[in-house]
């Protein structure tokens, strides 16, 4: 199975690659977003560590099942070879109603085919009040128009 765009990235194939991604997870679809690992990816995020698609897409479904309403940002930092470096913001409610923004950075590196091999994300969060949302638009992928993370200043 391939997932263009493949290694080795330009600026305009790593961002194409960045995109993707965010529109894959503002899906909050486990399985749709598993489809772009290796079966045997590996994963740090955060403390937890994943191996493979089955733990990856249960990963997942835990965590859209606590992070509701979730819109996600991702823009490419640098990329080089088969290596992307992301930053991200994503905004997500608990069950509470209380609103968080959470900041990170991923490193991934990817095989021949273009899927992922390895993910290593650090990630902070903090609570937010509801007027200082950023990320609004409706649920699913964000519309093109909508500012990226430069833009609005994160």
């Amino acid at each position: 199975m391939s997932r263009p765009p493949l290694p080795p990235f330009t600026d305009q194939t790593a961002a194409e690659k960045a995109r993707l991604a965010e529109d894959a997870w503002n899906s909050r679809d486990p399985a749709r977003v598993a489809l772009a690992y290796t079966p045997d990816s590996r994963w740090r995020n955060r403390a937890e560590f994943v191996t493979g698609r089955a733990e990856i897409e249960a990963f997942l479904a835990r965590k859209w099942a606590r992070e509701l309403d979730y819109r996600l940002i991702k823009e490419v930092w640098t990329h080089a070879g088969n290596r992307i470096a992301v930053r991200f913001a994503y905004e997500y409610h608990d069950d509470s109603g209380t609103w968080f923004r959470a900041y990170g950075n991923e490193n991934w590196q990817f095989d021949a085919d273009g899927l992922m091999e390895r993910r290593i994300a650090s990630i902070n969060e903090h609570p937010i009040a509801e007027p200082d949302r950023l990320f609004r638009w409706p649920l699913g992928r964000r519309p093109d128009d909508h500012p990226g993370l430069n833009d609005l200043g994160l």
